[in-house]
């Protein structure tokens, strides 16, 4: 969902695989689809 602020998360079926708020930094190349990956199995 398009947000401001800064606040970037990445959901999957409504559960967050990855939050720039929670870790504090931006993700790394491959981070988010790998986290994605996971959820997807």
């Amino acid at each position: 969902m398009p947000s401001s602020g800064g606040v970037f998360e990445v959901g999957v079926d409504g559960d967050v695989v990855y939050s720039k708020r929670a870790t504090g930094r931006h993700a790394e190349p491959g981070e988010v689809l790998a986290a994605v990956s996971r959820r997807v199995g």
